[in-house]
């Protein structure tokens, strides 16, 4: 079960991030700067922190 407890975003958008790093083979930082086109401002070091969870 995937939990979003105490997270600073949407579980909609963890989720996104997630799958979007799982399907297409994009680092850390390129997929902050796709977020951050996307007007979402989340840090590469949290997104790992999603990914390995």
């Amino acid at each position: 079960m995937i939990t979003s407890k105490g997270a600073h975003f949407p579980k909609e958008v963890i989720l996104f991030t997630v799958f979007f790093y799982v399907r297409y083979t994009v680092s850390y930082r390129d997929l902050e700067d796709i977020m951050a086109e996307c007007g979402i401002a989340i840090d590469y070091a949290t997104l790992n922190r999603r990914v390995a969870n």
